[in-house]
């Protein structure tokens, strides 16, 4: 399916935090980044609760300053997805990604696919640009990164470490979902909005979230909490920028209340 890019609009950028681990040497070289976000649409898609899906990084820049950065792809509604099977990353493509092949097909310092992971959403509402194939796993861009001064060799550093983000994407939760919760230490409520499912996982999907407490390795005053909403929850931060944070096992959270989200959980 090849999504038509018809609504020019301001382009996102997403966090760094979702490219790990983006890499395990240091990127050289200079490369331009393919211009896939010169027209975007925005796409409104429903029935995303545990759908899974893939992010593709294409990494450009100068890796000699180490003022880098990257597009970002998504497989969204892409091979083969529909509202019964709630794929759009298929074991077989996903597991055929080679990013040394899409390193150089694409002419970049480096590729790496983030994934496949689960929403823990049920709908989103994403700017969409152009489509690209990815060793057989369709994507389109959906955001740029700035990896300007991180360090993409130390994924510890990371955990549970929030960041800013500019971004025009819109997340919602409808009552009745059980959302995954984080309390900070300082009374901040985070809500998990991307499950890491791997490529290789070692328990089923189920198993996973259900073991998910016993599996986070929280800093001291820290609580993680699951909660049946008792009513839609919806994340637009009023500013343009959102506050995010990875745990241990690389899922994804946002942070809720006022500015963030119309409440707090």
């Amino acid at each position: 399916m090849k999504i038509m890019q018809t609504i020019k609009t301001k382009i996102g950028r997403a966090s760094p935090l979702l490219l790990v681990p983006l890499c395990a040497a240091l990127l050289t070289g200079c490369a331009s980044l393919p211009k896939d976000n010169a027209n975007v649409k925005i796409m409104h898609l429903d029935n995303q609760n545990a759908s899974r899906y893939a992010e593709f990084f294409l990494v450009g820049g100068n890796g000699i300053t180490g003022n880098l950065e990257a597009n970002v792809y998504n497989t969204l509604l892409l091979n083969g997805r529909t509202d019964s099977n709630k794929d759009s990353a298929p074991q077989a493509l996903a597991e055929a990604f080679n990013p040394e092949t899409v390193k150089k097909e694409y002419h970049v310092l480096g590729a790496k696919l983030n994934g496949p992971k689960r929403w823990m959403l049920d709908w989103i509402e994403v700017p969409v640009g152009a489509e690209r194939d990815f060793c057989g796993l369709k994507a389109c861009w959906v955001a740029e990164l700035n990896l300007k001064g991180m360090n993409l060799k130390d994924e510890s550093k990371m955990s549970y470490h929030p960041t800013t983000v500019q971004r025009k994407t819109k997340f919602g939760y409808n009552k009745g979902t059980t959302a995954h919760l984080i309390d900070d230490a300082d009374g901040n409520t985070w809500i998990m909005k991307g499950f890491n499912e791997g490529l290789h996982p070692t328990m089923s999907y189920d198993q996973a979230v259900a073991a998910l407490g016993s599996r986070l390795t929280l800093p001291p005053g820290w609580k993680f909490r699951d909660k049946v909403l008792d009513q839609d929850l919806v994340l637009i931060p009023e500013t343009g920028t959102a506050r995010i944070m990875p745990d241990n096992l690389f899922n994804v959270y946002d942070i809720t209340g006022p500015g963030y989200s119309n409440y707090k959980p």
